[in-house]
């Protein structure tokens, strides 16, 4: 586990490839930070590329929301692992709240394992 305490730094969504991807969000549970793909630990957003108009709606709200929480805030990244894409599986904390815990309460996201139907 690697514990990294991340001073404040402007964070915006991530412009498409092939651009160069440092301090951005991709989509709700998804980010680069520092040319590291970090994916929250314990949840899951909706997909941009999503099934239904409403999905895809949610994703942008979701990805919007990360974006809110983590630009211009100091940020605690606790790495846990990584997933099957090979992505950096983290916790990440700002000002002592969990960021998954939070967009899990604003219903931003579902938690991980399981697959929420986002068309309903």
């Amino acid at each position: 586990m690697l514990l990294a305490l991340i001073a404040a730094s402007a964070i915006a969504v991530c412009p498409p490839p092939p651009a160069r991807r440092w301090h951005c969000v991709v989509d709700g549970d998804t980010l680069w930070w520092h040319g590291e793909k970090l994916r929250i630990a314990e949840i899951d957003a909706p997909e941009l590329t999503g099934r239904c108009a409403a999905e895809r709606r949610r994703a942008r709200a979701a990805r919007d929301r990360l974006v809110a929480l983590l630009d211009g805030h100091k940020l605690v990244i606790r790495r846990t692992g990584t997933d099957r894409f090979g992505r950096t599986l983290a916790q990440i904390t700002s000002s002592g709240t969990s960021i998954g815990e939070q967009l899990l309460r604003e219903g931003h996201a579902t938690r991980w394992p399981g697959r929420k139907d986002w068309c309903l």
